[in-house]
């Protein structure tokens, strides 16, 4: 029906339509993060709560979907970038934005394929996103080696690499055993890769290896004794050190 040529019912066809869009795109989000790029249309639009031609209405390809789904989360990391460009301890801005970046995107999977993609040349986020995101990552990167804390020689796309085979590492560590080796791990060694200094970060322990022993005070890995009995710390220091420090304990 119409009055004056204006069709009644096209407000609320518009409002419906927007609302099965945001409903197909969160829902494309919490699925992409769980499953990466492998999930189906279908599980999205049951997720949605839509058919799966709503879907195609609203994103022509999966591919278009996915795009959508992770352009907001890139965009809020290359903001957060640009934000400590001009930030003091340019060094240690940048492997504390590199460790958080690690961090974050490890537990998405979506965001995961993304960057494995784009750094393959298979997969560009959105026209300008990942650009977008390279210039103020590497906006980061200058600074810190202008400061002394990164070395020279060391480019955006040496940079990139690092970072997606620091991810893809943890997501393999993750796969194999949540329990095997701590997150962080992977990142100290991708920073200390990038250091201009020789100076080294120490790294966690690792766990899960039952044939390797390491001093429960700094985690050097210790040689068993000819009886086979399991020594606690590798020498008298840290044997001393954990004796005080469980004197200070019971005074307390």
């Amino acid at each position: 029906m119409s009055d004056g040529g204006v069709v009644r019912g096209a407000p609320a066809a518009r409002a419906d339509a927007r609302r099965n869009r945001a409903l197909v795109l969160q829902a494309a989000r919490f699925a992409f993060e769980e499953q990466g790029l492998g999930v189906p249309l279908g599980e999205i639009a049951r997720r949605a709560g839509v058919g799966a031609g709503t879907v195609y209405r609203h994103f022509p390809s999966k591919e278009a979907l996915f795009r959508a789904a992770i352009v907001d989360r890139i965009e809020l990391f290359t903001d957060t970038a640009r934000d400590l460009v001009d930030a003091e301890d340019p060094g240690g801005v940048f492997f504390r934005f590199l460790s958080s970046v690690v961090r974050l995107v490890s537990r998405n999977k979506a965001l995961c394929d993304a960057l494995e993609a784009a750094g393959a040349g298979r997969f560009t986020p959105s026209p300008g996103v990942g650009k977008d995101f390279d210039e103020a990552l590497e906006a980061l990167l200058i600074r810190a080696q202008q400061a002394g804390a990164v070395r020279r020689d060391v480019g955006i796309t040496d940079l990139r690499a690092l970072l997606v085979g620091c991810l893809s590492m943890e997501r393999a560590r993750q796969a194999a055993s949540p329990e095997a080796q701590p997150p962080e791990r992977m990142t100290a060694l991708m920073c200390d890769a990038l250091r201009a200094t020789p100076d080294v970060t120490k790294l966690p322990p690792e766990r899960g290896n039952r044939n390797e022993w390491r001093c429960a005070v700094c985690g050097a890995a210790l040689v068993a004794a000819r009886t086979g009995r399991r020594a606690r710390y590798c020498g008298g220091a840290c044997r001393q050190k954990a004796h005080r420090e469980r004197a200070r304990t019971r005074r307390a």
